[in-house]
């Protein structure tokens, strides 16, 4: 089974870390120094978008990881000389 190109949940990635740089970049230019609370407040979401991407990507991979293995599995178990 061939992979996909286009991986969702790097193209989430990337899309979260670059809307979070423009939000900040943005807070900075309207408000000013007055953007400081709301500027650590994006970033914090930013950390927390990061880390439930990876634990998903981790999830994704070790149930892909258990149906490889199952297939293994089965393989040998179908392998074994019987017709």
């Amino acid at each position: 089974m061939a992979k996909s190109a286009f991986d969702t949940l790097r193209a989430l990635a990337i899309a979260s870390q670059a809307l979070g740089f423009i939000l900040i970049i943005t807070l900075e230019t309207v408000m000013g120094d007055a953007a400081r609370p709301w500027q650590g407040l994006a970033l914090a979401t930013m950390v927390v978008a990061a880390l439930w991407i990876a634990l998903a990507r981790r999830y994704r991979r070790n149930q892909a990881r258990k149906v490889r293995s199952r297939r293994q599995a089965a393989a040998e178990e179908n392998d074994d000389g019987s017709p």
